[in-house]
């Protein structure tokens, strides 16, 4: 999970971010821009259950954040013309909390389990009985003169999104039908993406104006319509209205996204390795107390995009900066930073 949603850059989202992406989520899978090969298989999915007029196998989402696994959980429900329960794994701590939430399901109805691979050991053990029998034992009582009612549940279909697929247990993995891992999107997706935001929006955006914003986020959507509304914003307040290249650059200045899609944290991740260690190695404790942040922070928010374009390698000695590195920044490398990687 993005532990900084309120970056310009950042793929986590808070409550006032997801109500702004309601407004432009597809409704489809006719509408869904990207991601083909697991869109033509969850389509043969959905129509082979709405056809048999049964509830789909459970479908598992996984890949990193802003890519589109909400969306698909609400595109799910409404192929098959029916209601969505949205819940959370941290939400649900509880096996008594979980039984609460599937016992009040409806026949056919879809659970939407986000960061399910955060549910608490109790709750788990309970939905692989949930999700194959479609049952769960209540318990009545304590010590010895507790006994398990089973209350028998109607049909319904769990889809569960996760940001670490790695760490779902195995039993609960194999309870799913069906599993779809997104990836990362490509400029012309993203492009795409764009347009159709900025017809929702009621923006006119200029052809060049999507193609810079969409080099600047990251191959993921919803950093690319966090960027739009900024775009949008310096438009009608410093701008002419118009969403045009010029828009596009000056909006992306004010928010430090640079050309390659870094923020103030990325650069200054960069430029530590760089210009106070020469290149590196260095440990992530020292090299997160150098810009002022949390080791976690950032191995988990900045590095990942760093590592993913090349400009961070990471060595059983450290982190060490990588020669785009040093040429995004403008910097020349030390003779020994060659050896960095040997």
């Amino acid at each position: 999970m993005d532990l900084a949603p309120g970056r310009a850059t950042g793929a986590g989202a808070d409550e006032l971010e997801r109500a702004a992406e309601a407004a432009l989520r597809p409704r489809s899978l006719d509408e869904f821009v990207g991601q083909r090969v697991v869109r033509d298989q969850l389509s043969l999915v959905l129509d082979a259950a709405v056809g048999r007029g049964a509830p789909p196998d459970h479908v598992l989402l996984s890949g990193p954040p802003g890519l589109g696994k909400t969306t698909l959980a609400m595109i799910i429900a409404a192929e098959l013309a029916t209601s969505l329960r949205v819940t959370s794994g941290p939400a649900i701590q509880h096996a008594g909390d979980l039984a609460a939430v599937l016992s009040s399901l409806d026949e056919g109805e879809v659970l939407f389990i986000d960061e399910i691979h955060r549910l608490a050991r109790p709750a788990e053990e309970l939905l692989y009985v949930a999700m194959e029998d479609f049952r769960v034992d209540i318990i009545v009582g304590k010590g010895a003169g507790a006994s398990a009612i089973p209350l028998s549940l109607p049909r319904f279909t769990v889809v569960g999104a996760t940001t670490r697929a790695g760490l779902l247990p195995a039993p609960l993995r194999d309870r799913f039908g069906f599993t779809g891992h997104l990836d990362f999107y490509s400029a012309e997706e993203l492009e795409r993406v764009l347009v159709r935001s900025a017809r929702l929006l009621g923006a006119d955006l200029a052809p060049d104006a999507a193609v810079e914003i969409a080099g600047r986020s990251r191959g993921t959507p919803r950093i690319a319509n966090r960027l739009l509304r900024r775009v949008r914003d310096w438009a009608q307040v410093r701008g002419d209205g118009s969403l045009d290249l010029q828009a596009a650059h000056a909006a992306l200045d004010v928010y430090q996204v640079d050309a390659l899609g870094l923020d103030r944290l990325d650069r200054a991740v960069l430029t530590a390795l760089c210009t106070r260690f020469g290149g590196g190695p260095v440990g992530l404790t020292t090299l997160a107390v150098t810009v002022g942040e949390e080791p976690e922070t950032v191995e988990t928010v900045a590095e990942p995009y760093l590592v993913r374009e090349g400009l961070v390698g990471r060595t059983p000695r450290g982190r060490v900066a990588t020669p785009a590195a040093w040429q995004h920044l403008g910097l020349t490398p030390p003779a020994e930073a060659s050896t960095l990687f040997s």
